[in-house]
Order: structure tokens, then sequence, then C-alpha cells
């Protein structure tokens, strides 16, 4: 419990420093900046023009002149283009049929059809043969 305690103490202790220090920095720069305006202009701040050509002669010192942008460089186009070609795994799957996925989600209704279709071409098969039978029933 004592350590906690001397472990707050402490760092209670580093805070109050710290925020006498940054009082001390604070008081430093607003005097330097009094300093400055005492020795600056007493009309007021000076103007910059950066965007706007003053046409009075006076105000003309004021221009300032456009900020020159670093030269930007594409590091793609910097790049050599690679030699090597490095072939892709994904493009060269591909599968056995190019209707696999459709065929496996209709394949029960097509095993249906196919009993359905056998089903029928007995059923035509017997009536062909009760037919004959009945010719030749009819014929004796």
């Amino acid at each position: 419990m004592g350590s906690e305690r001397d472990s707050v103490e402490d760092k209670a202790a580093a805070r109050k420093e710290a925020l006498r220090a940054l009082r001390a920095a604070q008081e430093l720069s607003e005097s330097k900046e009094e300093e400055e305006d005492v020795a600056g202009d007493e009309d007021g701040p000076a103007m910059k023009f950066r965007n706007y050509v003053p046409q009075d002669k006076e105000l003309q010192d004021g221009k300032v002149a456009p900020p020159e942008l670093p030269k930007f460089e594409d590091p793609i186009t910097a790049l050599p283009p690679s030699v090597e070609k490095k072939e892709d795994a994904f493009v060269n799957i591909a599968p056995k049929k190019p209707n696999w996925d459709l065929r496996r989600d209709v394949q029960k209704k097509l095993d249906e059809l196919e009993r359905r279709t056998q089903r029928a071409y007995k059923l035509m098969e017997e009536h062909r043969k009760e037919r004959e039978a009945d010719e030749d029933v009819i014929e004796s």
C-alpha cells in the first residue's frame, strides 16, 4: 500500500514539475512576442499578398512569391519493367467441364427425369406387346 502511495506522489510531483516548465516556456515566448511587437511597425501586422497583386506601389512590397513545388517523380515509371514473368496460379485453374456447377445443382432433377423416362419406355413396350398379342388373337 505504501509503494502505491509513493508512486502516486512521485507521478503527481513529476506532473507539477512539467506544468511549471510549461508555464516558464509560455512566459518566455510571450515576452519574446512582446519584444517583436515593439520592434515591428506600429501600424499593425505586415500585409502579405499570396494570390493578389496590389496596384498600390507601397503594398507591392508585401507580395509573396508563389512557393516552388517539388518535382513529382512517379515511382512506378521510375522502376524498370520486370523481365521475369511470374505465372499466376489462379489463371490456370479451370473446371473439368465449364458447366460442372450447373450439372451438380440439377443432378437430382436429371436423375428423376431419367427414371421417369425409363418407366415410360417400359410402359410403351408393354402396350406394344399387348397390341401385338391382341392382333395375334384377333387374326387367329
